[in-house]
């Protein structure tokens, strides 16, 4: 696994031709991690456009409450065919097994650590949030235990230097509320606003109507709904080798580059 080198900078476009979006997801979220090939891409190619901000769900709470009736979902030996069916919806290597040998208890510590990562800067949060979904949908690891969540936060602050201060982040994981009142803040803004169901994004501009765009879905709805939101010209960045590409985000999938390139020829599995 490597670390991401480019991606996911925070962007300042000018006020008029900004596109905010809102991204209600969860790091346990299968259909989060299977949507990553189609908003990689939009941020990508409207990097100049657009700004995000994430809000953590608290998909799960823990077992003993949890039910998703979509699914028939009340346990946790049952979310491992979800996980299934979202890895050939998408084509997203995903591994289901982890419902069976070391099931997660709960998403909230992973929450609350995205937000610890995110009180140090944005794109701190941005960078953990993408590794520790990468732990538990690639490597199987569960992220509901704290040395899990620590070790990830030290691989990011070793291959970032500057980027985020292990120390304070474990302090705020483990010996201070600060993050538990950061996911406090997520938790209420989904339940005002009737979040539901992950991904969810919510796409504004400052003259057109929000656009809420929920679940799993195709490249050109996301186009279709950035087109919807502004009436401006949006330039949008040329993706001209995959090189370029696996270069922008450093840790990347095959399903990601083919979400491009529909035939990556020179795809390294060393960039995972």
């Amino acid at each position: 696994m490597q670390l991401e080198k480019t991606g996911n900078i925070i962007l300042q476009p000018s006020q008029a031709d900004r596109v905010e979006i809102t991204f209600y997801t969860d790091p346990l979220c299968c259909w989060s991690w299977a949507f990553e090939p189609q908003w990689r891409r939009l941020q990508y190619e409207f990097q100049l456009n657009i700004v995000c901000r994430y809000v953590m769900g608290g998909l799960i709470s823990g077992w003993q409450n949890f039910n998703d009736p979509l699914y028939s979902v009340s346990r946790p030996m049952q979310m491992g065919p979800v996980w299934y069916e979202a890895g050939l919806a998408s084509g997203m290597q995903i591994y289901d097994k982890i419902w069976v040998t070391d099931p997660p208890a709960s998403s909230y510590p992973a929450c609350i650590a995205v937000k610890c990562a995110e009180l140090q800067s944005p794109l701190a949060g941005v960078k953990y949030l993408r590794l520790i979904r990468e732990a538990v949908m690639l490597q199987g690891k569960n992220i509901a235990r704290q040395d899990v969540l620590i070790s990830v936060a030290q691989f990011l602050a070793d291959n970032y230097p500057g980027l985020l201060d292990i120390e304070r982040f474990v302090q705020d994981l483990t010996n201070n509320d600060n993050g538990i009142e950061a996911f406090r803040i997520d938790l209420n803004e989904v339940q005002n606003r009737n979040i539901t169901r992950f991904p969810t994004l919510i796409m504004r501009s400052s003259n057109k109507p929000s656009i809420i765009i929920t679940g799993f879905r195709p490249y050109p709805v996301l186009l279709d709904a950035i087109k919807q939101v502004t009436s401006a010209d949006h330039t949008v960045q040329e993706t001209v080798s995959e090189e370029v590409y696996i270069n922008y985000w450093g840790n990347i999938t095959q399903r990601e580059i083919e979400e491009i390139f529909p035939e990556p020829a020179n795809f390294n599995k060393q960039n995972l």
